[in-house]
C-alpha cells in the first residue's frame, strides 16, 4: 500500500516513499496546580508550563511559593516523572500568625518548626524579648534548606517582642500551615516562653480559566490543593464523560487528586457526597497537627504512585501500592491522627484514600481510591481502585493507536478476497484488537484474553456502512490487597 507513489506512472524510476510502521508511546504527565508568588514570579498565570527541576520551579514560581513546595515534594518522590505546573491567581485575604516572646529565654538554642521545617535560633545571655523576636524574624526570612530546597511559606516582621508572619499567598488554604515549638532531645529555650496566635485568611481561587487553558493537552494526573465545593465541581466538569476530557469525542483523559483536612466525621461526609471515578480525596485529620501543609501531602502522595500508574509497559500500573514510603512527609504529631485499620477501612468504603505511618515513623501509602461507589443507584466497585484508571488510560490509548496504525485511511468491506492492503474487514479489526489485548496480557495490564476473544463483537453498522462497531470487553489485572489465611493450630498432627 502506497500513500505517495501513484500506480499509473510510466517513466522508469526506483522510488521509495517513507512511512511510519507505528510505535506506541504512553507519555503520562503530572500537573501540579497552585499559586506562584504575586510579585517576582516568571510563570504566566493560567498557563500550563513544563517544570523539570526543583530549581526551575523556584525560578518560575518564586522561592517559598506553593508551586515551589509542590514541585519539590513531587520530584523527591518521582525523580523521572514529567511534571508541569499551572499557576492560578490568588483570591481573598491573607491571615497572619504571631509568635509572641512572653519573657526573655535563657541562653541556649531555641527551635521553631514551621511547615515541617525546623529553625534553630541561638539566644545569648542578656537578649531581650525584642532581640529574640528580631532574630526569629530574620531566620524565617533567610531560611533555605540547602539539602531539600525548601523555603518557608511566610515572610516575617518583628516589633516589641512579637513576630508577625504573613503567608506568601492569600486565601483560606494558608490557614492550616502548622507552627510548633518542638520538644528537642536537649532543651528548647523557647518552651514555655512563646505564645502562638492566628487570624484567619479567607477566599478560594477560581480555577475555571486555568482548567480551561489545559485544552486538549494530555495531563493524566492532576494535583490541586483546593478542596472547596465549587472547585471540586469544576474538576468534575473538566473530566466529564459527556463533555469533558473523558468524552468520546476528546479522549484526553485525566484524574484529579485533592487533599482535605477536617474531622473524621466531616471527611466521611465529604467522601460519601461524591461518586466519581475521576476524583480522589487525600484526607488529613485536622486536629492531628500534621507538620506539612496540605499541598505537600497531595503532591508527595500522588507523585509517589504516578510512576507506577503511568507504567503499563512493565505492569507496574496494576500493582498494590501499600507501603510505598512518601519522601519528605512528616507524620502528624498527634498519634491519634494516624489512620488505624478501622478508620482506613471506613474511609475507603466512603471513597477516601488512605495512608499510614510505619514503624520507622515514615508516612506510607495504604490504598489510593477514587470516589466511585455506585452505578445507576446500586453499589459498584469497578472503578474504586485508582489502578483501574491508569490501566484504562493505557489500554485505550494502545487500542486506539494500534487500530489507527493498522486501519487508518483504509476502505471497509465484509471480505477481502484479493488481500488488498487498502481494505480492512471486521475480522481484520477484531484481530488487531485482540493482538493488542494479548500484548497487554503479557505486560500485566489485562488478563483472560481467551474469554475476551469469545465475547468481543466486531460488526459493520447497519445504518452506516462506513462504520464498524466493536463490543470490547476488557478484563484488567487487580492489585493484590488482601491475603487471608486460616491458621489452624494442632497440639500434634494425626499420624494417619
Amino acid at each position: 500500500m502506497f500513500n505517495q507513489i501513484p500506480g499509473n506512472i510510466i517513466a522508469p524510476i526506483v522510488a521509495f516513499e517513507v512511512n511510519s510502521g507505528g510505535q506506541f508511546e504512553n507519555r503520562s504527565r503530572l500537573l501540579l496546580i497552585g499559586h506562584a508568588l504575586a510579585a517576582g514570579a516568571v510563570i504566566a498565570a493560567n498557563t500550563p508550563t513544563p517544570c523539570p527541576t526543583i530549581a526551575e520551579a523556584r525560578r518560575l514560581a518564586g522561592a517559598g511559593s506553593m508551586l515551589d513546595d509542590m514541585v519539590r515534594m513531587a520530584r523527591r518522590n518521582a525523580p523521572a516523572q514529567e511534571i508541569w505546573i499551572l499557576a492560578v491567581p490568588e483570591t481573598g485575604t491573607k491571615g497572619t500568625r504571631t509568635i509572641t516572646i512572653d519573657s526573655a529565654p535563657s541562653a541556649g538554642v531555641g527551635a521553631i518548626q514551621i511547615a515541617g521545617e525546623t529553625l534553630m535560633v541561638t539566644v545569648a545571655s542578656g537578649d531581650t524579648v525584642a532581640a529574640v523576636a528580631t532574630a526569629i524574624a530574620a531566620k524565617i526570612n533567610a531560611y533555605f534548606n540547602a539539602l531539600t530546597g525548601a523555603s518557608l511559606p511566610y515572610t516575617a516582621t518583628s516589633a516589641l517582642g512579637v513576630v508577625t508572619l504573613t503567608p506568601r499567598h492569600a486565601g483560606a488554604v494558608m490557614d492550616g500551615i502548622d507552627i510548633n515549638i518542638p520538644v528537642l532531645d536537649g532543651s528548647n529555650v523557647f518552651s514555655g516562653k512563646a505564645t502562638l496566635g492566628a487570624t484567619a485568611g479567607a477566599g478560594t481561587p477560581d480555577l475555571s480559566a486555568g482548567l480551561a487553558a489545559l485544552g486538549d493537552d494530555e495531563f493524566d494526573w492532576i494535583v490541586s490543593p483546593f478542596s472547596d465545593a465549587t472547585n471540586v465541581g469544576r474538576y468534575a466538569t473538566l473530566l466529564s464523560d459527556t463533555s469533558g476530557r473523558w468524552a468520546w469525542n476528546r479522549q484526553i483523559y485525566g484524574h484529579v487528586f485533592y487533599p482535605l483536612s477536617d474531622s473524621i466525621a466531616n471527611l466521611t461526609t465529604h467522601g460519601l457526597a461524591r461518586d466519581s471515578r475521576h476524583l480522589s480525596v487525600i484526607p488529613i485529620i485536622a486536629s492531628s497537627n500534621a507538620p506539612n501543609p496540605v499541598w505537600q501531602w497531595a503532591a508527595g502522595l500522588v507523585a509517589r504512585i504516578v510512576p507506577w500508574l503511568s507504567d503499563g509497559a512493565t505492569g507496574n500500573v496494576s500493582r498494590n501500592q501499600t507501603g510505598l514510603v512518601v519522601e519528605g512527609l512528616l507524620p502528624p504529631r498527634d498519634r491519634a491522627g494516624w489512620l488505624d485499620f478501622a478508620t482506613r477501612d471506613a474511609f475507603l468504603g466512603s471513597g477516601l484514600s488512605t495512608w499510614k505511618v510505619n514503624t520507622g515513623g515514615n508516612v506510607v501509602i495504604d490504598k489510593i481510591v477514587t470516589t466511585s461507589r455506585t452505578f445507576n443507584g446500586v453499589p459498584d466497585t469497578t472503578f474504586r481502585d485508582v489502578q483501574k484508571i491508569g490501566q484504562l488510560v493505557y489500554a485505550l490509548r494502545l487500542f486506539r493507536t494500534d487500530l489507527t496504525i493498522e486501519h487508518g485511511q483504509k476502505a471497509v468491506a465484509d471480505d477481502n478476497p484479493g488481500n488488498l492492503h487498502t481494505i480492512s474487514t471486521p475480522a481484520d479489526i477484531k484481530a488487531t484488537f485482540m493482538h493488542s489485548y494479548q500484548r497487554m496480557v503479557m505486560t500485566g495490564v489485562l488478563e483472560n484474553a481467551v474469554k475476551a476473544a469469545e465475547l468481543i463483537e466486531v460488526k459493520r453498522n447497519i445504518d452506516n456502512p462506513n462504520r464498524v462497531d466493536i463490543y470490547a470487553p476488557i478484563d484488567v489485572v487487580n492489585p493484590l490487597d488482601v491475603i487471608a489465611a486460616n491458621a489452624v493450630v494442632y497440639s500434634q498432627f494425626s499420624p494417619v
